[in-house]
């Protein structure tokens, strides 16, 4: 199983910053009326949370590319690098796609 963490930790990077970019929320809160709603929809009274589908849209595609490379890492020598570097380019990624909130 500590094999395929840096796999699932790098996934999870990945597929998180695609969610955000493209909306792939796998549900909607809207706080303000306190509803779920399933994928992501459209602010109804107030803005809606779409923090809590990217996180289990992550959560579920990370899974998915472990399970699938399970098989492979067992066999292989463990990439740990993998873990952290791609979360840290991830970081870099985000800081570039909301570099307007951070340069007025």
């Amino acid at each position: 199983m500590g094999k395929v963490f840096p796999i699932f930790a790098a996934a999870f990077a990945v597929i998180y910053v695609l969610a955000v970019q493209y909306n792939w929320a796998l549900f909607t809160y809207h706080p303000k009326i306190g509803e779920w709603e399933w994928l992501a929809q459209p602010a109804r009274n107030g803005p809606p949370m779409y923090w809590y589908g990217w996180l289990v849209t992550s959560a579920l595609g990370a899974t998915a590319v472990s399970l699938l490379s399970w098989p492979l890492a067992r066999r292989g020598s463990t990439q740990y690098w993998l873990g952290w570097v791609v979360p840290i380019v991830v970081v870099v990624v985000f800081v570039y796609l909301f570099r307007s909130f951070f340069i007025r």
